[in-house]
């Protein structure tokens, strides 16, 4: 080939080439996951780039903010017309008033809407126990815990209640273990790991002045003591108790608090603020190593639990999306994810708490099956939609709402 021949066919090629650059110029914005750095420095992108008509998305957040959740925002009051009725109801943690109806959507990453107060702290009720599985996972993926389902009692330890007005000289005590016992009965001996995390353990015992059979009572009062105790495993029943012990469990493990553990691992990894808080209860204080340490709650049922503002969730939840990748590190391992969202047999839609599974579009029907969703009281939402890219964050929108605003979010891809 002359000079001139290749000349001109270098020059078609650099043409042709350039030609597709512009020809698709956000074709890498739809393959590409963005992750923000820490700080308040998260990109944004129009609705039009995140290929998002904005007239149907304002549609989807005018919905949410209109459906409103109609309960008291002073939680406490909220709390007392509730679950604050139960058997032993009475609140043990702290509450905080509410602030207004507030989201967030994110796609590929890129934040492109947000309503509300979404830098303002507030409770996240169950939304807590996904934190909880986290740092259960980070256990199983240092191999402090072998496997997910070996039995709990396999790695009980004696657990030492911190009270400061206690007497070990007190003869009414005399041959009574002194340690706080999990796992000594021969139903709580079997449970494993993966029992606790699904919700199917079905622990017997009262932890932190909480009987198991007190949340969210069978309406027979008859059966609150007899009933028959059902196999681990077998039977889904969703319930504080059992996840504030896998909590304790959990903290007996790692040896120093869990929100130290959430920090150093995950939270700080993914860039997010310092403004989050996970609590106990005014009682749930343990001796470890010589230190008091709260154990945390995996909820805000009867007041405690983790107080986060909309955008660390939203960081949350891109973690979820990534399956524990966050850039180029992986945060929780993809091990882990996949057990955490393979369905329950006793529960289908739901996988390690608290992983609300979409399998076969049961739980949100107009969400993909993919989808999974962390739920918490008020109601309190971190949407994944893996097949769209979206993670969405919505707080104190009314339960019955929640698959219209999924299906108005929808409609509003292209």
């Amino acid at each position: 080939m002359n000079n001139k021949s290749f000349t001109k066919t270098f020059l078609g090629c650099f043409l042709l080439g350039l030609s597709l650059v512009f020809v698709f110029p956000v074709s890498n914005f739809a393959q590409t996951t963005y992750f923000p750095a820490a700080g308040d420095n998260w990109e944004r992108r129009r609705p039009e780039q995140a290929k998002m008509d904005a007239a149907k998305l304002k549609e989807a957040i005018d919905f949410a903010v209109a459906a409103e959740s109609k309960a008291p925002r002073n939680l406490e009051l909220a709390h007392y017309q509730t679950f604050g009725r139960e058997p032993f109801g009475e609140a043990v943690g702290a509450f905080k008033e509410r602030g207004a109806a507030t989201g967030i959507i994110i796609r590929n990453g890129y934040i492109v809407a947000e309503w509300g107060e979404p830098l303002r702290v507030d409770m996240t009720f169950s939304v807590t126990k996904s934190f909880v599985s986290t740092v259960v996972g980070l256990a199983f993926d240092r191999r402090m815990i072998k496997s997910l389902r070996d039995r709990v009692s396999d790695y009980d330890a004696p657990i030492s209640v911190y009270n400061r007005a206690e007497r070990f000289d007190n003869a009414e005590q005399f041959g009574k273990s002194k340690f706080l016992e999990l796992f000594e009965t021969e139903h709580n001996r079997k449970i494993t790991w993966e029992h606790l995390l699904r919700q199917t353990s079905d622990w017997e015992g009262t932890l932190w002045g909480k009987p198991d059979w007190a949340d969210r009572p069978d309406k027979d009062a008859a059966n609150w003591l007899n009933r028959k105790r059902n196999e681990s495993g077998a039977v889904y029943e969703y319930n504080d108790v059992r996840v504030n012990a896998l909590a304790l469990a959990a903290l007996n493990v790692w040896r120093k608090p869990l929100p130290q553990v959430l920090k150093e691992n995950v939270m700080d990894e993914i860039g997010a603020s310092s403004t989050w808080r996970w609590l106990g209860y005014e009682n749930s204080w343990v001796v470890i190593d010589g230190q008091i340490v709260q154990s945390v709650s995996g909820g805000g049922h009867w007041g405690g639990g983790m107080f986060i503002s909309a955008r660390d969730m939203a960081r949350f939840g891109l973690l979820g999306l990534n399956r524990g990748r966050w850039g180029k590190k992986q945060i929780l391992s993809e091990e882990f994810f996949k057990q955490a969202t393979m369905p329950t047999a006793a529960q289908p839609t739901y996988g390690f708490m608290n992983y609300f599974l979409n399998t076969d579009k049961k739980y949100y029907p107009s969400a993909p099956a993919s989808a999974f969703v962390h739920v918490g009281n008020g109601t309190n939402i971190i949407y994944v939609d893996p097949e769209n890219k979206l993670v969405v964050v919505a707080r104190w929108i009314e339960n019955g709402k929640i698959d219209e605003f999924v299906r108005k979010i929808n409609a509003s891809l292209r």
